[in-house]
């Protein structure tokens, strides 16, 4: 969900990088009593604050019947609350030179304001109403579904290749609730009554299912006193709340397909089962992940793209979650190649991985394009906000902002070799050719 502000504003956050990338990022965490977790980092390196709220609540956890109402909330929730006016939310923002957004996860939803920071009191307002007043009323569902089916024909159903994830997770997953996208199904969303929108937003809005992540401009000790006096009321939820806790099963051989698409070139995306985020494995993936296609220089986009060019693009979209997660790669075909062909250079770049271990000097230009992420990921306050949150919700590690890096170094040759034997093999993935929509006649 799009919501801009002030161009000043953002090129002002763009600004912050410098102490980020040179010093470690300092901050306090504590704890409400009525479970709200809050962590503050304090830079004065530029006038601004990002303040965000996580909620560890994302697609996974909705009922098999009522799927995409994480999403959908992520919509909602600026309609308005007892204090804010429909239509009003963003306005708040705006009128004060700022901007806002949310997004949302399989395993979560995140909100964000980015303000002057003599505007911090307008977003622990917002945060806080959004939280303990937020109006769930029938006109406010019957217009967000209307935006949420626009959004949906935009990104998915308008858009060559738009409908790939969903056409990949329900085949990738065969009993985790991964197995449908956060955007859900428009048939639940129609049959859902606004008790069960209530219902919803009072079991996962709560202080005790949210990081409050506060970093720029601010002096703790006076923001602490008001975070206190704005989220302090709040009672804490005690609506049982649905952790799935579901094994996927291993794949049990090769899945594959074709989609036939409003499409001119064909494409072919392969999804091999994945670690899930934060072991040793996930690490080691990454690495792997970058080495095939993280950037110009990567094998995929070389071999298939430069220098056979059979490809007009090479890439991957590492998909990595709570739980296991998947590793998509995906080309698609230059005028007049076969799929055929283009599968099986795409599976020879892969099984080169499987062969031997990578040469030192790739190895090490991975292991610096890794870290030049890492530090721009903390260029930013709103960058440094959401990875404390991140951090906080999955692995109860705030401090992992400043200790990724180590793990990643840890990571040998051996290790990528070892995920890459272990994890992309045919009887691990599943595999789809977009084909162009008149083929569906031979």
């Amino acid at each position: 969900m799009q919501k801009l502000g002030s161009f000043l504003l953002v090129s002002l956050f763009l600004m912050t990088g410098t102490l980020a990338k040179s010093q470690t990022i300092k901050f306090e965490k504590y704890t409400l009593p009525n479970g709200l977790k809050v962590i503050l980092h304090e830079d004065h390196s530029a006038p601004v604050v990002a303040v965000t709220a996580l909620y560890h609540v994302g697609s996974k956890n909705e009922d098999t019947a009522r799927t995409g109402f994480a999403h959908f909330f992520e919509h909602l929730l600026f309609e308005g609350s007892e204090n804010i006016k429909r239509g009003e939310f963003d306005k708040y923002v705006t009128n004060a030179g700022g901007a806002l957004n949310a997004n949302t996860s399989q395993d979560r939803t995140f909100y964000y304001e980015l303000l002057p920071s003599n505007q911090v009191d307008l977003g622990l307002w917002l945060e806080s109403e959004r939280m303990m007043h937020a109006k769930i009323e029938q006109i406010g569902v019957n217009t967000q579904r209307e935006v949420v089916k626009e959004e949906k024909r935009q990104r998915m159903d308008n858009r060559p290749y738009g409908s790939f994830l969903t056409e990949m997770l329900k085949r990738a997953y065969k009993v985790h609730p991964y197995q449908w996208s956060p955007i859900g199904s428009m048939d639940h969303l129609n049959a859902a009554k606004l008790e069960e929108f209530i219902q919803y937003y009072k079991t996962y809005y709560v202080p005790n299912n949210c990081v409050l992540s506060i970093a720029g401009d601010i002096n703790i000790p006076e923001l602490k006193k008001k975070i206190e006096s704005y989220f302090g009321p709040i009672a804490k939820g005690t609506l049982p709340i649905n952790r799935p806790s579901i094994k996927e099963p291993p794949l049990g051989g090769e899945v594959r397909d074709n989609i036939y698409d409003n499409i001119q070139l064909p494409a072919i995306f392969h999804a091999y089962r994945a670690p899930k985020q934060g072991g040793d494995e996930y690490y080691a993936f990454n690495v792997l992940s970058t080495i095939l296609s993280g950037g110009a220089s990567s094998r995929m986009n070389k071999t298939l793209v430069d220098n056979k060019q059979l490809a007009v693009a090479a890439q991957s979209v590492p998909f990595f979650n709570e739980d296991d997660g998947l590793f998509i790669a995906l080309t698609i075909a230059n005028m007049g190649v076969k799929v055929e062909t283009l599968e099986a250079s795409m599976d020879s770049v892969v099984n080169e991985l499987k062969l031997g271990l990578v040469g030192e000097r790739e190895f090490q230009k991975v292991k610096n394009q890794i870290t030049t992420e890492l530090v721009d990921s903390k260029a930013t306050m709103a960058g440094i906000a959401e990875s404390l949150a991140n951090n906080e919700v999955y692995f109860g590690d705030a401090n992992l902002i400043n200790t990724e890096l180590d793990k990643y170094n840890k990571v040998t040759r051996e290790d990528v070799l070892k995920v890459a034997k272990k994890y992309l093999n045919k009887e691990n993935r599943v595999v789809l050719h977009y084909l162009p929509k008149e083929k569906t006649t031979k």
